[in-house]
């Protein structure tokens, strides 16, 4: 019998756990298909417009740091890493893209600092999620509020630096999109802890 990794603290990791027995090779491979499948993930919910107040909403900061907590802390920020260069490749894999520009030059414009804060919220919220975080609902939603907090601090900040202090940067770059992203963070508090449950309920 086969024994499984007692690392395996992650949702992804329970869902998919890793074996003790298995080689790097196999670990690795494992690790490049579920990256490869965020990347995806990420890219398809940058595309994808849900309409809102005040403004339209994307699921791509809600799909961003789920996986972080899906995939816990290297494996998350792995898998954005990814995605950025898929974008720095000239792969339209943004929002606005290509219409808006591809690659350095757009990873460069209004949205760079909020590029970077995936990475690192991602990294967070799948930190958290490795010591429980994700299991219930009140952590789950404290574990999004963070991740959000930190992609909005990169990306207010390359605002701030790109056009000038003197410019409405919060209203430009805050204010819209918190109604839709406390709408997310529900929907994440809501979702990771009962898939976490149901399965419980498959094991037992």
């Amino acid at each position: 019998m086969q024994a499984i990794d007692p690392r395996s603290h992650t949702l992804v990791a329970a869902l998919w756990p890793t074996i003790v027995e298995q080689s790097a090779m196999q670990k690795a491979m494992r690790a490049t298909v579920l990256a490869i499948v965020g990347s995806l993930l990420i890219w398809a919910a940058a595309k994808i417009q849900v309409p809102f107040y005040p403004v339209p909403m994307t699921m791509q900061t809600f799909v961003v740091l789920s996986i972080g907590m899906a995939y816990g802390w290297r494996l998350g920020a792995a898998t954005v890493l990814l995605y950025l260069a898929e974008g720095a490749m000239g792969l339209p894999v943004f929002v606005g893209t290509p219409e808006k520009g591809i690659g350095f030059a757009y990873m460069m414009g209004s949205t760079g600092g909020y590029l970077v804060g995936f990475a690192i919220a991602a990294a967070a919220t799948g930190w958290l999620a490795e010591r429980g975080w994700d299991r219930n609902i009140l952590t789950t939603a404290l574990a999004m509020l963070v991740g959000n907090v930190l992609i909005y601090g990169p990306g207010l900040l390359w605002l701030g630096i790109l056009f000038g202090w003197d410019k409405p940067i919060i209203e430009w770059g805050l204010t819209p999109f918190v109604l839709g992203d406390l709408t997310k963070l529900v929907l994440a508090a809501a979702l990771l802890p009962a898939a976490w449950k149901l399965l419980g309920r498959h094991r037992s």
